[in-house]
Parts: C-alpha cells; sequence; structure tokens
C-alpha cells in the first residue's frame, strides 16, 4: 500500500508543485425572514467597514471570483463545500440577486439538517471542548449535548433562550435515567473543584470575558480583579451533580439546585448569630433574617487573607441589591426558597451588553476568520475592539432580532467584507490577520479547515454521502476526529489538536483511509463514474475534479500538466485521473477556507 501512495506521489509530483504555489494557497426568527429584511443591516455594516477603510488609508481587495464566494458560504454555513450540481446552479443565477439567493437556501428547511448538524459540531466543541465526552468515565455525554444543540438549531430557538437552558438545566445525563436532560452535559463536568470551570467557560462563552486566572490573584494585565471571579461562582453554588451508583455505570448523573448554607456550614445546623457577615466590599449583611441565611463563599489572597464573597455579575450588579429593590432582604442566601442563583444569573447574562457583543463577535471570527476582538474570550476595556461602533451596532440588532442567529449568520456573510478575495494588493497587505494587529477585513482571512469541514468535504466531493448511510458516517467522522485531539488535566480542562497542517494530519491526507476511499477507482466510485462516462472528453473529465475539490475550473497550464502526466501514464486515463483527484485533495486549495 504504501509503495501504491509512492507511485502517486512521484506521478503527481508536478501537479503537486503548481497546487500548492502561492496563486493556490491565498486562493425572534421571523424578524429577519427575507434577504429584503436584512438590506438595511448589511448596508449599514458595510458602510461602518468601508469608514473604517478611509480612515486608515486602506484600498480593500476586489470582491471574490463568484466560484470561490459560493464554495466559502457553502463551507462556513453548512460546513462543507458545494457539489458540482450545487456550484453550477449558483452560477447560472441572475448576477444581482444570485448571493441573496443562495444564503436564503442555505438558511432555510432544504438546508436545515445540514446548518443544524454543522452548527452544533461547532458549539459542542465550544461548550465542551473536542474532547469533553470522549473518556470512559466521563460524567459529559457529548453525544446527548450535541443532539439537544442540533434540535435547538433545527427549531431556530433564539440563543438567549438556547443559553438559559444550558445555564439552569437540571436532570439527569443520559438517556433512558429519570428525568433525563440533555441540556445538563454543559455543567455536569464542571461543577467539580467548587465550579471553578463552571465560572471561567461561563463567562469566556457567553461573556467574552477571561476570568480563568483571577481564581487565584487579580489579573497582571487588566481590569479583573479576583473577588469578581468568586462573586460570580457564588452563583453555582446551589448546584449538587449526585453520580449513579446503581450498576458499573461510573458515568451516569444528576444535577439539580440544592440549598446551599455557605461553606464551611451545616444546612442541619442553625447559622450563628453572633457574628457579622461582610463581602469584599465591607458591606454588612443589613438584617438579622438576611444575617442568618447568608450564605457566603470563602477564598484566600495571596497574603494568606481568606475574604468572603456573595453573588454579584461582573458588571457590579449584586443579587443583595436586586432582591432588597424587589422588597426582599434575602439577595445573599443561600436558600432556595429565598433565591435560586442560578436562575437570576442566566437572566443578568442574557440581559448584559457583554452577552449580545459576544455571540455578534464570536460568529463575526467564525465567519471571517478573526473577531472585531480578538481573541474572541478576551472582550473589556483592556483589548479594545478594531470597530467598536460595528461591534455596538450588531449587538443591538442580534438583540432586536430576538437573538436569532440566522438572522447574525446573514447579515455577516452577504456583507461587503466577507465578499472580498483573500488575495491582497499593495494598498492592504498589511492587512493580515497572521501578523497580531487589528483586522481591517479589506481581504478575507485565508484559514484552515476544521476537521470536521474537510470530512464532510471529502465525502461531498466522492458522492459518498449518497451511499453510505448517516450512523455509519457518523462513526466515521468520530473515528476521524479522535485521531487529531487529544486533552491535557490541566484545571482550565485544556486540550490540543494536531490538526494544524503538522504531520500527523499530513499523513491522514496522504495515506489515510478516507483518501484511500476517496481514490478508489472500482466500480461505482466517484472516480470510476467520471473515468468511464463516455460523454465526458479527458478535458472534461479533469473539469469535473477541478469541479468537485476547488470550486473553479482549470487553468490552462493545470490542463497542460495533466496532459502531461496522461503522457506518462500510456495514456491510461484512470490512473492519470486519480494522480489528478490525489492531488488535489492534498492541496492547500482544497484544505483551506479562502
Amino acid at each position: 500500500m504504501l509503495g501504491y501512495y509512492r507511485s502517486l506521489l512521484i506521478a503527481s509530483s508536478a501537479l503537486m508543485v503548481l497546487l500548492c504555489s502561492p496563486r493556490a494557497s491565498c486562493a425572534s426568527p421571523p424578524a429577519y425572514s427575507s434577504p429584503a429584511d436584512a438590506a438595511p443591516t448589511v448596508e449599514r455594516i458595510d458602510e461602518l467597514i468601508r469608514r473604517h477603510w478611509a480612515d486608515h488609508g486602506i484600498r480593500p481587495s476586489p470582491q471574490a471570483e463568484p466560484g470561490k464566494w459560493c464554495r466559502r458560504v457553502y463551507l462556513d454555513v453548512i460546513g462543507r463545500t458545494p457539489s458540482i450540481e450545487e456550484l453550477n446552479t449558483f452560477l447560472e443565477g441572475r448576477r444581482g440577486t444570485r448571493k441573496r439567493q443562495l444564503v436564503e437556501k442555505l438558511l432555510g428547511p432544504e438546508y436545515g439538517k445540514e446548518y443544524a448538524e454543522h452548527w452544533a459540531g461547532q458549539w459542542t466543541n465550544t461548550l465542551v471542548g473536542r474532547t469533553g465526552g470522549e473518556t470512559r468515565r466521563s460524567l459529559t455525554d457529548r453525544d446527548a449535548l450535541q443532539g439537544f444543540l442540533r434540535e435547538s438549531l433545527l427549531e431556530e430557538k433564539p440563543y438567549d433562550e438556547l443559553v438559559t437552558e444550558l445555564l439552569t438545566a437540571s436532570g439527569a445525563n443520559r438517556s433512558g435515567m429519570d428525568g433525563y436532560n440533555p441540556a445538563v452535559n454543559y455543567l455536569i463536568e464542571k461543577m467539580q473543584e467548587k465550579a471553578v470551570q463552571a465560572t471561567a467557560k461561563t463567562a469566556e462563552v457567553f461573556l467574552g470575558t477571561s476570568v480563568q486566572c483571577t481564581q487565584c490573584h487579580n489579573h497582571p494585565f487588566n481590569e479583573y480583579k479576583q473577588d469578581q471571579f468568586w462573586e460570580l461562582n457564588a452563583f453555582f453554588r446551589q448546584v449538587r451533580v449526585r453520580r449513579d451508583r446503581d450498576g458499573d455505570a461510573r458515568n451516569r448523573a444528576t444535577l439539580a439546585d440544592a440549598d446551599f448554607a455557605g461553606e464551611g456550614r451545616s444546612l442541619s445546623s442553625e447559622p450563628r448569630r453572633d457574628i457579622v457577615l461582610t463581602d469584599a466590599s465591607g458591606s454588612l449583611a443589613d438584617s438579622r433574617a438576611q444575617m442568618m441565611r447568608a450564605a457566603p463563599v470563602f477564598y484566600e489572597l495571596r497574603n494568606g487573607r481568606v475574604e468572603m464573597a456573595f453573588p454579584v455579575f461582573i458588571d457590579g450588579t449584586s443579587l443583595a441589591e436586586v432582591y432588597s429593590d424587589r422588597g426582599r432582604d434575602f439577595g445573599k442566601s443561600g436558600y432556595l426558597e429565598d433565591v435560586n442563583r442560578r436562575a437570576e444569573l442566566a437572566t443578568l447574562i442574557v440581559g448584559s451588553t457583554d452577552f449580545e457583543q459576544a455571540i455578534a463577535n464570536r460568529m463575526w471570527a467564525a465567519l471571517l476568520g478573526r473577531g472585531l476582538v480578538n481573541p474572541v474570550h478576551d472582550m473589556g476595556p483592556h483589548n479594545s475592539p478594531s470597530h467598536p461602533e460595528l461591534l455596538a451596532y450588531l449587538g443591538e440588532e442580534v438583540r432586536s432580532a430576538g437573538f436569532d442567529l440566522k438572522s447574525l449568520i446573514r447579515w455577516i456573510v452577504l456583507s461587503e467584507a466577507y465578499g472580498l478575495s483573500s488575495q491582497a494588493g499593495r494598498a492592504n497587505e498589511a492587512d493580515d490577520a497572521a501578523t497580531g494587529g487589528p483586522g481591517r477585513f479589506s481581504r478575507f482571512y485565508l484559514r484552515q479547515m476544521s476537521p470536521e469541514q474537510l470530512y464532510r468535504s471529502l465525502i461531498a466531493a466522492t458522492d459518498a454521502g449518497n451511499t453510505v448511510d448517516r450512523e455509519d458516517r457518523d462513526d466515521a467522522l468520530d473515528r476521524w476526529l479522535r485521531q487529531f485531539s487529544e486533552a491535557f488535566g490541566t484545571d482550565d480542562g485544556a486540550e490540543s489538536t494536531t490538526f494544524n497542517g503538522a504531520v500527523p494530519q499530513v499523513l491522514m491526507m496522504m495515506n489515510g483511509e478516507l483518501t484511500r476511499r476517496a481514490c478508489d477507482t472500482s466500480s461505482g466510485s466517484f472516480l470510476a463514474r467520471v473515468a468511464n462516462d463516455p460523454g465526458l472528453s479527458n478535458r472534461d473529465k479533469i473539469s469535473r475534479l477541478y469541479l468537485a475539490a476547488l470550486s473553479r475550473q482549470p487553468t490552462k497550464h493545470e490542463l497542460k500538466i495533466c496532459n502531461r502526466l496522461l503522457a506518462a501514464r500510456g495514456g491510461n486515463v484512470v490512473e492519470t485521473l486519480q494522480d489528478v483527484w490525489w492531488a488535489l485533495l492534498n492541496s492547500n486549495e482544497f484544505i483551506l477556507v479562502h
């Protein structure tokens, strides 16, 4: 088998050199239910971006070629490249309206399942990581969480409602258990070690705020303080995880709210009346009832001093003040009959400006390769947005649209910035996302496909999806993904991926099972159908390979190289097509979103 691939590599070396050249590598829902409704928002986005270019003396790249834009939007919206038929349908459309019509089609019911599958995978990776739920004893049921997200996206559940469900979910983590609720799989494994991971991940994902390191000390480079971490953490301390100890299963558990008397205090004992409780601000508990029922958490400063924290949101909103305004004195209580801290946290999060701007920034980064604030999890005064007015506007618009994620996607992919070519000119060559500077979005930033996008694109390009049922395809995808990720035992659940152009990925693309199947020439395969089609000339056959892989026709120079390969193969069309197809699938132009 290695000899077979070695011969392919040698035979197609000239084509690989061409394809890896710089040229190739650079190459509430009803509120916004139609492109016409989206037009004013898109125009405003374009206006703010153009103003930024003018202010910085930048001339943007031209618009991307239609086929490249089509390929880009298929990858970003539904997670795969278009088929030849889908590409041709787009290219044959009316030039003035075909982009809007394609976006509506991809966001509509015809592609609903693919849209939901793609974004459910993206959100699962964001919420629990690529390795979350993969270990045998893990409490996280990854498939259950992804299924919950998929169904939520299929029914176009508003983003604020989805987040509220994830933050407040109670119930069992696995199907078949009493009280099963798949949404608990976001938090259920983050409640260990005083809910530190629940605190950090919730702030990072839903508020775009990095607070992980402030659990131990004030942040050295921004305004976040240690007390803010533990005040946010206090919202999670009424949550309990009860493992199911019956039988051999150690990964079955139930997450539920429960009374919290405070650290170091028992629910069965009467709270002491001879102490005066204060929080980090030094304020006194303002009533005997509140003093008796207050449930503090404690944290240690670097000098060894122990401080106390009660629920306070990151914007300074104290739960004690909220309940005082309601005519009650139990804002510091840990008893559920007085206050459900987790439910109050969800209300504070979805009502905040940070929430609306965090999702706008995250989706902008997902679709354009870089956030208006970068990285997306480190927003704040210390890390100013490149386009502050645009970020504020997008946040306000997505809230006005009822947190409809499809509307947000629609606005971004129809914007002028999204439609630009990835090739830079002299006037914008400094606008490079890889340099770490602020994004000007005067060209489309190159990025590598995710492993999921690459897998589904290989399936789409070879028509394999028509011959393999979904369950087998999903199992194969899981095996594919497990090859590239590994977790580390750190307090923030860190993980690493080798899907980064390094040796493991290169070897998988050159010699892996999926590539081998894609290059199969047996009867009924994609290559066999193309090679044996009597209605196609040799040139047409090469063109079909280019359209399937790269969404474009081959250049004259590329056709010339293919003819040389055909001659080197003694006129064997099947072997020549196999060489060309293998080279295309291993080219930079195939694996990049450009």
